[in-house]
């Protein structure tokens, strides 16, 4: 079987999947398992992959994520005779539901059950202990330049939401609204979580909103983007990450 994965969570479930020697291409944002990942040939980002490429690579199945990659390349793909199969799972069932779908893509169905499984166990647990505790209301911050957001309907909202936080934008219409900084201060948020992907956030930007928002500094929290948004085999970890981050 000849793969390639256009986005850097499924590449990562790929490998767990026992797949990774199938892959023929990926992104150069493709970076776990580090050393799998350096014998692969990048076809480009998750944005601009070369699509003419992919094609000489005669791929039995592309795998990509309908946030992650431009429906153009998918139409391109399609037209071209090429096999895809793209998913966006906005919570821990569905990124269960996402982890099957790919195993049996790949003739792994049980290396996915065994993911899907822990995914689904490990949610219980978070869900369970979070019962009776006064939920943490919190921000998740993805981007700066404009300042940007996460609303209700992302999943790295939904882990956390599950471990017992309460997104204070979650009804926002957009997916990742513009906020200010006022309306931050506003919201008051007992956590906001600067999140390290797609914008690289660092201490000094704890002590930048810090000042713009006059909230206490020790509100602001450097969250890792990979356990909060990457979904797929990371997932069972990024459950016990975001219960970490609100306890």
């Amino acid at each position: 079987m000849r793969l390639v994965s256009l986005c850097p969570s499924l590449t990562e479930l790929v490998f767990d999947l026992g797949r990774g020697p199938d892959l023929v291409g990926i992104t150069e944002w493709c970076v776990h398992p580090a050393e799998g990942v350096a014998k692969v040939e990048k076809v480009g980002g998750t944005k601009n992959p070369k699509v003419a490429r992919i094609v000489e690579l005669d791929p039995d199945l592309v795998l990509m994520n309908d946030e992650e990659n431009r429906r153009e390349d998918a139409d391109a793909l399609v037209a071209a005779g090429v096999r895809i199969l793209s998913s966006l799972p906005r919570d821990c069932a569905g990124t269960a539901e996402m982890v099957r779908s790919i195993g049996d893509a790949l003739e792994r169905p049980h290396e996915a059950e065994q993911i899907a499984r822990e995914i689904e166990q490990r949610s219980a647990r978070v869900v369970a202990n979070a019962k009776g505790r006064k939920p943490m209301r919190f921000a998740y911050l993805i981007w700066r330049k404009p300042w940007m957001a996460a609303s209700g309907d992302t999943f790295a909202s939904a882990l956390l939401a599950q471990a017992g936080g309460e997104n204070v934008f979650a009804s926002r219409g957009e997916r990742y609204p513009e906020i200010t900084p006022e309306e931050l201060a506003r919201a008051a948020p007992d956590r906001v979580f600067l999140c390290t992907e797609p914008f690289p956030f660092e201490a000094k930007h704890v002590e930048e909103l810090a000042q713009l928002t006059h909230l206490p500094p020790d509100r602001f929290v450097i969250a890792d983007g990979e356990y909060l948004s990457w979904h797929g085999s990371r997932t069972p970890a990024g459950i016990d990450y975001a219960e970490r981050l609100l306890r």
